[in-house]
């Protein structure tokens, strides 16, 4: 056949077979990406790797294009956090999580309010500023939400003003 062996041809020759490339390279780009991002699910110790690649090959498989699944906010997720236990405790629930990078995080004001969360200057990654990452007032209603997306990686402190006495404090990790 012209440009090489195909076929059974190609099997007994050692060359690799991808029928499918043969009528449609996009997806056989696709196919391999696939591949590679279920050996990221299977290999990686990283949590967010794994997250992000199982969120790609999930979305390859369902027939997405390269293009939808690369863009960066594709695999991006967004942790629930209470302000004041259901008992009307003054803690945040959870007081300690993690995300990923690109992921959001979204206070609700619960119980015993009001409630607002303020990053710890002294306790947040070099380059990211108090300002850009805390709350302005208060939230008073309940089911009021902040929500906030974080791009650094790194550990932040946080507290709610009012109640910081009380030891309303919580700790948020950027993998």
């Amino acid at each position: 056949a012209p440009g090489g062996t195909h076929g059974a041809a190609a099997a007994r020759a050692g060359e690799p077979m991808m029928s499918i490339g043969d009528k449609n390279p996009a997806k056989t780009l696709e196919m391999l990406q696939l591949n590679d991002e279920l050996n990221t699910v299977v290999k990686s110790d990283s949590m967010c790797s794994r997250r992000h690649a199982m969120a790609r090959a999930a979305g390859l498989a369902a027939g997405l294009a390269m293009a939808q699944v690369n863009k960066p906010g594709f695999a991006a997720a967004t942790k629930m956090v209470k302000l004041g236990a259901d008992n009307g405790q003054l803690v945040f629930v959870p007081d300690e999580i993690e995300i990923c990078k690109g992921d959001s995080v979204t206070w609700t004001n619960n119980k015993a309010g009001p409630h607002n969360v303020v990053f710890d200057e002294e306790a947040i990654p070099e380059g990211v500023t108090q300002e850009s990452i805390s709350m302005d007032g208060l939230l008073n209603d309940e089911g009021a939400t902040f929500t906030k997306k974080f791009d650094v990686a790194g550990s932040y402190a946080y507290y709610c003003e009012p109640h910081r006495g009380a030891g309303m404090n919580g700790a948020l990790t950027v993998a």
